[in-house]
């Protein structure tokens, strides 16, 4: 992490610049682009997107290669390269014989959007806040998708097609992101950065078919010791290879593209997994079944000192490679092999290249909402440990997802459980609580299933672990404790989604008759440009990227948009030569979130908050002070704290005389918990109203924690039957299937 101290340039009025600063920016050089670089220091994020836009550096004469990555969904290193005798995966084994095999790669979350979101962007999502899944986020300014420096770069970026980034991709990201995207329809002698993604492997892939075959026997599958060992388990699990085999032979078929077109001597191709398998306990969860990924990398002969300058036979035929690599480490080292200086603010660091940093001695995942089921956790792992941090000690791991519900072994896991014939490891994923902090030996319990926290001869490790962890979440600016109703009003006030200003324009001396260069800029701070010439003679084609000033010609017109993360794309302006360029007041725009957060306290006062959890009765009189808080996510946590802690009977009383209170606080997070918490206690006839109320609340979220509580509460919830119905109809999808579960609950009684 870099100070925004070191940022040289100093910041215009945000969002604007007067037509002096204008000419200045709109006239850069081929070699740059206009794009904010800022660092990320703890808390104090905000401030780095008050810095100007910086140029992004490209760095001179160096070679560009082209890059091919080649990435599929849902699996783990679950290849015959890894070691696995089971699977049947020729292509990407070849592929590892003449590249290196990496074996320590994670994902920072285990579910494709949050894991695509730092990919893209080499920031981890809980930064960033694009941390839920499906959560429409709104970065920072300053954040870009790293493909946008590519294109500054001369390449020619294509995705087909998945993005799923937790965000809209913006405009200016690819040049073509479509299921026809390719590699051949870049302009003749300019590199690639080409991206196909394979969803064959996608976890939906593994619920069963009728009439299907399967290729490999379930009596030779490996059975991990968390499932049971039953027919349905193990046809679960051949399934999900036959998948892999698919997933291999398409593979296959891109790589001999590669060769056929004569381009596989000058590109560098990657094969990646979005996230561990798309089976129970792996997808969603951040154990290593989750977030390890197999990641094989082939650097042509010619290619390799550009790939590692130092030791070009690190990256020769046949090498495997043991460093600790992180998805969001993925972003700088594309820059890294590309040529482009890394921004301050990216927090992955580049494992090749010519900006390669030191290796990596920890990485980092998070898990907060999957669908419609909320947790929050926490882990760091080394190459040995993996602690793991619960704040949600008191949820089951085996909390209700509708679409994971679809899942043979689930439901196998899930009958067994209502029969009491799960037995040993099995029993963990139905636990009624969690510890505050796990910990688990990767090495003799690579299955993570001994949890080793308790343990007096792992203190040392433990203790070491913890800390890593919490300076990691100070110094990321880690935002997982707001919850997310209350977040969402700060992060999009209202509701309202705000617009890109439109692009302006400044032109060079010139009439209708005379060709000119022209500037385009938006007002709206960290925007990107999209422009395209018709006419003219010159051929319709694709947006592309702005990063200089364009030639324009008598007879063209000018088409520009205007675009940022998290905003609507701004109108388009459309210029001619000889049209008056009219420059109007600055936007009036709202205060980003993390520019909120930077003049708050309340990530430190939530981390305090949360340095109680398993202390027990201790922690009640500090929860009772910090029901009082200025902040309703304290008090949120506070509530919560009193639910779970208070067992004696005076505790409980005067906990409840508190909540009754807090039935009328101004923050709807803090009224829902403080109901739950009263219905468990038997005065659901105060608290049940609260709900019932709360399930109308504007708050997409708000509306889905409110259904969450009644759908815990039980037959409780009885009462408030009709008002539960409605939510049938409601505009969020994730309400609408816990109210399905609800009801199924409710009228199955």
């Amino acid at each position: 992490m870099t100070s925004s101290k070191n940022n040289v340039n100093p910041a215009p009025p945000r969002g604007w610049v007067n037509r002096r600063e204008f000419l200045r920016i709109s006239s850069g050089a081929a070699a740059a682009m206009l794009l904010s670089e800022t660092s990320c220091d703890g808390e104090k994020a905000s401030s780095l997107a008050k810095s100007s836009q910086n140029w992004v550096t490209v760095i001179p004469k160096m070679q560009r290669p082209n890059i091919l990555w080649v990435s599929c969904e849902d699996i783990s290193p679950d290849l015959g390269c890894y070691g696995d005798s089971y699977a049947v995966t020729p292509n990407i084994d070849a592929l590892a014989a003449q590249g290196v095999r990496y074996t320590n790669v994670y994902a920072h979350a285990g579910v494709c959007a949050p894991a695509r979101s730092g990919i893209i962007t080499g920031m981890y999502p809980t930064t960033i806040g694009t941390h839920h899944m499906r959560c429409k986020g709104v970065p920072p300014a300053y954040v870009k998708c790293f493909s946008e420096y590519l294109r500054a770069a001369g390449y020619y970026c294509t995705n087909n097609a998945k993005t799923d980034y937790q965000f809209a991709p913006p405009m200016t990201a690819w040049d073509e992101s479509s299921r026809k995207a390719h590699w051949r329809g870049r302009a003749k002698g300019q590199p690639f950065f080409a991206v196909i993604n394979l969803g064959v492997s996608h976890e939906s892939r593994n619920w069963p078919k009728k009439g299907e075959k399967l290729v490999h026997d379930p009596a030779k599958a490996v059975v991990p010791p968390y499932y049971p060992d039953t027919p349905v388990v193990r046809k679960n699990l051949a399934r999900y290879y036959d998948n892999v085999t698919k997933m291999d032979e398409q593979a296959g078929k891109i790589l001999q593209q590669l060769e056929d077109d004569g381009l596989a001597g000058d590109t560098i191709v990657w094969f990646w997994g979005d996230h561990g398998r798309g089976l129970p306990r792996g997808k969603r969860w951040i154990y290593d079944s989750g977030i390890h990924i197999p990641l094989v990398i082939r650097v042509p002969e010619k290619l390799r000192k550009l790939a590692m300058p130092k030791e070009p036979d690190a990256v020769k035929p046949g090498t495997v490679n043991d460093d600790l690599i992180a998805f969001i480490d993925f972003a700088p080292t594309m820059l890294s092999l590309a040529g482009v200086k890394i921004p301050k603010h990216i927090q992955g660091k580049a494992f090749i290249g010519s900006q390669k940093a030191k290796a990596r001695e920890y990485i980092f995942a998070a898990r907060d909402r999957m669908d419609e089921a909320y947790d929050l956790i926490r882990a760091v792992r080394d190459k040995r440990y993996k602690y793991i941090r619960n704040y949600m000690p008191y949820v089951t791991r085996g909390q209700d997802i509708e679409y994971m519900n679809r899942m043979p072994t689930m439901q196998e896991m899930r009958r067994l459980n209502a029969e009491g014939k799960l037995k040993g490891p099995q029993m963990q994923y139905f636990e009624a609580t969690k510890p505050v902090e796990e910990l688990y030996d990767t090495q003799s319990d690579p299955h993570e299933v001994k949890n080793l926290a308790g343990e007096p001869k792992y203190r040392n490790v433990l203790e070491r672990m913890r800390k890593v962890h919490a300076k990691w979440v100070k110094e990321t600016s880690d935002i997982g404790l707001i919850p997310e109703p209350e977040f969402d009003e700060m992060k999009r006030p209202g509701g309202i989604l705000e617009n890109t200003a439109a692009p302006l324009l400044v032109a060079g001396p010139a009439s209708a008759k005379t060709e000119a260069t022209i500037g385009i800029w938006s007002p709206t701070h960290g925007a990107s440009i999209a422009y395209r010439i018709e006419g003219g003679g010159n051929k319709r084609g694709g947006w592309k990227l702005y990063t200089k000033q364009v030639l324009l010609k008598p007879g063209q017109i000018l088409r520009a948009k205007a675009c940022r993360i998290g905003f609507r794309d701004s109108s388009e302006v459309k210029f001619k030569l000889g049209d008056p360029v009219v420059v109007g007041p600055p936007p009036v725009t709202t205060p980003h979130w993390r520019d909120k957060l930077d003049k708050m306290d309340l990530l430190k006062r939530l981390r305090k908050i949360k340095k109680l959890d398993g202390e027990g009765v201790k922690a009640i009189p500090r929860y009772f002070e910090a029901l009082n808080d200025e902040y309703g996510s304290v008090r949120y946590w506070a509530v919560v704290g009193l639910h779970n802690n208070c067992k004696g009977a005076g505790d409980v009383k005067r906990a409840k005389a508190a909540l009754r209170k807090a039935l009328k606080d101004p923050a709807a997070i803090v009224r829902i918990a403080a109901a739950h918490a009263l219905c468990d206690w038997g005065q659901e006839k105060e608290a049940l109203p609260v709900l019932a109320e709360a399930l109308r609340d504007k708050t997409d979220k708000a509306r889905l924690y409110a259904i969450i509580t009644l759908n815990k509460i039980g037959e409780k919830a009885r009462p408030a039957l009709d008002q539960i119905r409605a939510g049938l109809k409601d505009r969020d999808n994730y309400v609408q299937r816990v109210t399905r579960a609800t009801l199924k609950q409710l009228e199955s009684r």
